[in-house]
């Protein structure tokens, strides 16, 4: 039994030993391998592109390429991206001293890689050639040691407290990186000046960082880095989580704008079509009326020359006859051929052709280019029209593009236009003293404008999709929903238990909708049901006195503008408040109406007393007065950018102008 107990035990080990070298040589093949020089890896560098290669390689080809040497990077040769390096100034052979390898290839290479330690025989007693089997193994000294090593090492004051495991059982050893110091070649890193942010050598102390306050060992502060990293993990998951989101809400985009893109598709072949069937029909009809125009003309060109035919008939035969006569030797021939000739038997057939009426004088196609070059161009197949993320360059100054009058026919007060938004086929505003939506648009060159009439007054407006958007009417307790073809079309009318002002669109299904009484941002689904309501109180924040105008951030906050408390606050869906920002001195806001989101994350909020359009920071600080009384702004209420980067504000003198930043 107790052979048979170690024959087991040997063949065990064997395996496990055939096993972990079968693990090594596909971990050295498919990972630590240099793709330069095929070879495992000779002080490996991880590049910004995560691609590693042994620092002499990557050296040496970067020297080949002139382009990095030109911009002092190192040169990826899988994908061409470019690294930056610490010290320019240095050698190229330097540059890739400081650039470390991540930690995976790394630890792979200290467990798996060339002169990786074996655990099974003490490495002391190797060194005097024998093979004794290891029972221990030393974290510091990097070392497996047998029973006997063991103890001399314990007697050994410096090394009394090291780490040490037991190697029986089945116990998986993770060695540990030494990194020795670059200037003290037989001294590892140890300690870490945190006046300085680097990890050194006790020589490099000793020698630099005398006059440091705080120099500690690394081992001390491991629990601490730790958990910094531990958090910062956390930050990572949640931010890869989000973008996994997003690009899950892409590839759902994807999916729906390839189908609208084949819908439109089919529409413009439709449409184009019918165009080529209506041309085909013209050029039918064309085409019968010039032959029915082309038969009757050649049939009056074929009867004349039959006729003329019969006329050259008579003129021989008469004048066969007279010959006869003159020649005939009876007088009485010639006489009543003469007297024939009195009386007109002998008639000039020639001279006497019938002029009928509504004879073709002639048929000809008369070609107008111009009328052409003019139907083709005003041929409506339809416009391909493209929305951009709207990104407005704040630090360019504005210039004022246009201004567009916002009183049409039908207006019998003053216009007050209140909101405004842009779509795809136009800008639309709501005019709060005609009760009534509009919008203005361009067609074939020429502006055109539609109004429609709602029950009360309208006060904000936002954007549902390309080609919808719902208003606002607080008398009534209405928010209702346009189709915009350009001309407005009323599509359904949503009844709220509040009279709310201000409306934002969070998702194609929630709107977020401000009251004043009670004060309020309430989130809503589109049949006017109260998600959430987010009050004064909400949550024990002290917030929203008289909430105005809403606006949706790029990361699906709600920005707020509050005439009650003169601020504004970001709240997230849930209520949650992101910022409260009231600012006093020269920035503080007197009476904030519209408010908007760039692009790029910043805010634009109108000051409606202090007639500015002011630009902050994505967490409400102060940056600049954008535009002011000077830029001719009087009384500015709603405000958007539209799809090409444009500012739009209303005016309270009843226009909008357009403002782009060049």
């Amino acid at each position: 039994m107790f052979y048979t107990w170690g024959t087991i035990s040997l063949y065990t080990a064997l395996d496990d030993r055939a096993e972990k070298m079968a693990t090594s040589q596909k971990l050295t093949e498919h990972y630590l391998t240099c793709i330069i020089c095929s070879g495992v890896f000779s002080n490996p560098c991880t590049l910004v592109c995560n691609h590693t290669f042994c620092r002499k390689c990557i050296v040496n080809y970067t020297k080949t390429r002139p382009e990095a040497i030109s911009a002092k990077s190192l040169l990826c040769p899988f994908c061409s991206k470019m690294t930056k390096v610490s010290a320019p100034d240095r050698p190229v052979e330097k540059w890739a001293d400081d650039v470390k390898p991540i930690f995976l290839i790394q630890g792979l290479l200290d467990s798996f890689g060339p002169g990786s330690k074996d655990t099974t025989c003490c490495s002391y007693c190797k060194e005097e050639g024998e093979t004794t089997p290891a029972t221990v193994w030393c974290y510091v000294c990097d070392d497996a040691l047998c029973g006997r090593c063991v103890r001399v090492h314990n007697r050994i004051p410096s090394a009394r407290h090291h780490d040490v495991t037991d190697l029986f059982g089945e116990v998986k050893i993770k060695r540990r990186r030494v990194v020795m110091c670059k200037e003290h070649k037989d001294e590892s890193v140890q300690l870490l000046c945190k006046d300085c942010g680097k990890a050194v050598c006790q020589t490099c102390c000793t020698i630099y960082h005398r006059q440091c306050v705080s120099v500690v060992s690394l081992e001390s502060e491991m629990q601490a880095m730790k958990a910094a990293l531990t958090r910062a993990t956390g930050n990572l998951s949640q931010r890869k989580e989000k973008i996994h989101k997003e690009i899950e809400t892409k590839k759902s985009k994807v999916e729906d704008e390839t189908f609208r893109f084949k819908e439109m598709k089919s529409h413009i072949n439709s449409e184009t079509v019918k165009a080529i069937q209506q041309i085909k029909l013209k050029k039918r009809r064309l085409l019968n009326e010039l032959k029915e125009m082309s038969d009757k003309y050649i049939g009056q060109m074929k009867a004349d020359i039959k006729s003329g035919e019969m006329s050259v008939q008579m003129y021989q035969q008469q004048t066969e006859l007279i010959d006869q006569a003159l020649q005939s030797e009876c007088d009485m021939d010639v006489y009543e051929m003469y007297q024939g000739c009195e009386t007109g038997d002998v008639e000039a057939v020639g001279d006497a052709d019938l002029k009928e009426g509504g004879r073709i004088a002639s048929v000809t196609f008369r070609q107008d280019t111009d009328k052409l070059s003019k139907a083709l161009n005003d041929l409506q197949v339809g416009e391909i029209e493209v929305l951009y993320e709207s990104v407005l360059d704040l630090k360019a100054t504005p210039v004022l593009h246009d201004t567009i009058d916002v009183k049409v026919a039908g207006d019998t007060r003053t216009v007050w236009p209140t909101g405004v938004t842009v779509e795809v086929v136009g800008g639309r505003d709501t005019d709060y003293n005609n009760r009534s939506v509009k919008s203005f648009y361009t067609s074939n060159n020429q502006p055109g404008h539609s109004k429609l009439l709602v029950d009360e007054d309208p006060y904000d407006i936002t954007k549902l999709t390309h080609d919808r958007v719902a208003v606002t009417v607080p008398n009534t307790k209405q928010i209702v929903t346009v189709k915009v073809k350009p001309d407005l079309e009323l599509q359904t009318t949503i009844t709220t238990s509040k009279q709310y002002m201000g409306i934002t669109s969070l998702t194609p299904s929630t709107l977020a909708a401000s009251s004043h009484s009670p004060p309020c941002v309430d989130i809503l689904d589109m049949t006017g049901n109260v998600l959430r309501s987010i009050s004064p109180r909400h949550k024990g924040n002290n917030i929203l006195q008289d909430p105005n105008f809403l606006s949706t951030t790029r990361t699906g906050n709600t920005l707020v503008s509050d005439i009650g408390t003169k601020c504004i606050v970001c709240l997230t869906p849930e209520g949650d408040v992101v910022f409260n920002y009231r600012p006093t001195g020269d920035t503080a806001l007197m009476y904030p109406r519209g408010i908007t989101s760039t692009g790029t994350g910043g805010i634009l909020v109108t000051d409606y007393s202090l007639h500015r359009v002011i630009h902050r920071t994505e967490s409400g600080q102060f940056v600049q007065n954008l535009l002011t009384s000077k830029d001719f702004i009087q009384s500015p209420r709603g405000l958007c950018i539209d799809e090409r980067g444009w500012l739009r504000v209303c005016l309270l003198k009843g226009v909008i102008q357009t403002f782009s930043c060049k």
